[in-house]
């Protein structure tokens, strides 16, 4: 797996493909090293997983928890209404239990300026479906870690 990008002092961490318990045995270990740093700012893009079963929402709560017992900060991107993955997030009683951002760029944006998540997705447009094509050809690719 690659490095995950940094910017603006976030590190943004994409995730491709299946999210379910054969990727997370190959992804937790990664995502540990992440999460273990003291006041890590993650993002977890999340807009080309194409299924999240429980070891997948799994493996995020344990991130999210993880950051926060060392001071840090866990947002999602790419949780798109109707999705999949807000889906299960609701269907689990976790949809506020996860700070979300539109974008990574709004993430960056956001933390420069240390707004709240809430203040820059507020008002903000939703993404055109145009990333369908993106994220169909994602399919068959297995998780990546950008």
């Amino acid at each position: 797996m690659g490095p995950c990008r940094a910017a603006g002092g976030v590190t943004v961490l994409e995730l491709r493909g299946d999210l379910d318990i054969l990727a997370v045995s190959v992804l937790s270990g990664r995502l540990d090293d992440i999460t273990g740093a003291q006041g890590v700012d993650l993002v977890i893009d999340l807009r080309a997983v194409t299924f999240l079963d429980c070891a997948g929402l799994s493996l995020l709560s344990r991130a999210r928890y993880r950051t926060r017992q060392r001071g840090g900060r866990l947002r999602l991107t790419g949780v798109i209404a109707g999705g999949s993955v807000a889906r299960l997030l609701r269907m689990t009683g976790l949809t506020g239990a996860f700070e979300t951002v539109a974008d990574e760029a709004m993430a960056c944006r956001a933390t420069d300026r240390g707004v709240t998540t809430q203040e820059a997705t507020a008002g903000a447009a939703r993404r055109p479906d145009a990333d369908r094509a993106s994220r169909e050809a994602a399919q068959a690719a297995d998780i990546v870690v950008a």
